[in-house]
């Protein structure tokens, strides 16, 4: 199994906004395609960037799975991000591979 992580920090006038977003909409569409079986978002308490920084996780089975999910969904997920908050946030993503 696979977690694919996003960091995305955000400015503070537009969390709040990004979070509902993400709760209502974008997270329920990638857990839509199937392709992951569970999700979490969490935020970053500590963080020493401006703006809030969260991580959404989700977890995939495997790395075709994650590769079906970046070559089909991922671009039109992406850009509707960038399309409702374009110079609001700045993000990174990590697929990390689970050990124990």
């Amino acid at each position: 199994m696979l977690l694919y992580n996003v960091t995305l920090i955000i400015e503070d006038a537009s969390a709040a906004a990004w979070l509902q977003w993400m709760q209502e909409e974008h997270i329920p569409e990638v857990m839509a395609t199937g392709l992951f079986v569970s999700n979490r978002l969490l935020k970053v308490v500590d963080s020493p960037n401006e703006g809030v920084t969260y991580c959404a996780q989700y977890v995939v089975q495997s790395i075709e799975d994650y590769d079906a999910y970046q070559l089909t969904y991922a671009n039109a997920l992406a850009a509707e991000l960038n399309s409702r908050f374009k110079d609001k946030f700045v993000s990174f993503t990590t697929v990390m591979e689970y050990i124990a």
